[in-house]
């Protein structure tokens, strides 16, 4: 069953410690998503590592970095803390996409890659075998609350059965418009790992949506 990785881009920082205990207490959660912008890559700027080392060790969620940044090889070892499980990077972003993935592998985390709307399934055909994740953005990356582009359902498809065909094992994981709406549709999409981010931080009731959510889930299991 698809697990959700709740983003806290768009959550209130000055609550940020309750909202933590909210997400960690529900079992859809399956990892906390920390959008990395550095204004260059995307036209946003959101955290850094100060921000993600201030987390680490005060929940039991494994992070799941996300890096929507140029060069991302240049600081990759300030976004490992106790609690990291995956880097992920762009492909567009890395001018050596191996030797970056090679890179995070020599930290001790899972690697994974981003591919933007736009971006074919084959920009990754070589490095399939090298990755953990593949991170299939369902909305230009750079700004949360936007709508879900429904070619990320067609490219988690294809490489679901990509995955099957080749024997390989990597999570697809998809990022950007998820709700209640589509949920269901993205889970039986392919989709393991499920980013989302303001239907939830946003929400009024925060854990009533993470209710409804893990029953979405469930019921399409």
């Amino acid at each position: 069953m698809a697990k959700l990785s709740p983003s806290i881009l768009t959550a209130d920082f000055t609550n940020l410690g309750e909202m933590l205990q909210v997400l960690e207490r529900h079992p859809a959660s399956g990892w906390l998503h920390l959008d990395v912008m550095d204004g260059a890559f995307v036209p946003n700027i959101s955290f850094g590592p100060p921000v993600i080392r201030s987390l680490a060790g005060k929940t039991k969620l494994r992070f799941d970095v996300h890096l929507m940044v140029e060069e991302p090889g240049r600081f990759m070892a300030d976004y490992v803390t106790e609690n990291t499980e995956y880097l992920v990077v762009h492909q567009e972003a890395c001018l050596h996409l191996d030797r970056t993935l090679q890179l995070i592998q020599s930290l001790g985390v899972k690697c994974g890659v981003a591919l933007n709307p736009a971006t074919p399934l084959s920009a990754l055909e070589y490095v399939l075998d090298k990755v953990d994740q593949v991170l299939v953005m369902g909305v230009n990356p750079g700004f949360g609350g936007q709508s879900f582009l429904p070619v990320a359902l067609a490219k988690m498809k294809a490489l679901s059965e990509w995955r099957q065909a080749r024997g390989l094992d990597f999570k697809i994981a998809t990022d950007g418009g998820v709700n209640a709406g589509n949920l269901q549709e993205i889970a039986a999409a392919g989709a393991d790992i499920i980013v989302v981010g303001s239907a939830i931080t946003n929400a009024e009731d925060p854990s009533a949506v993470l209710e409804q959510f893990g029953s979405i889930l469930e019921g399409g299991a």
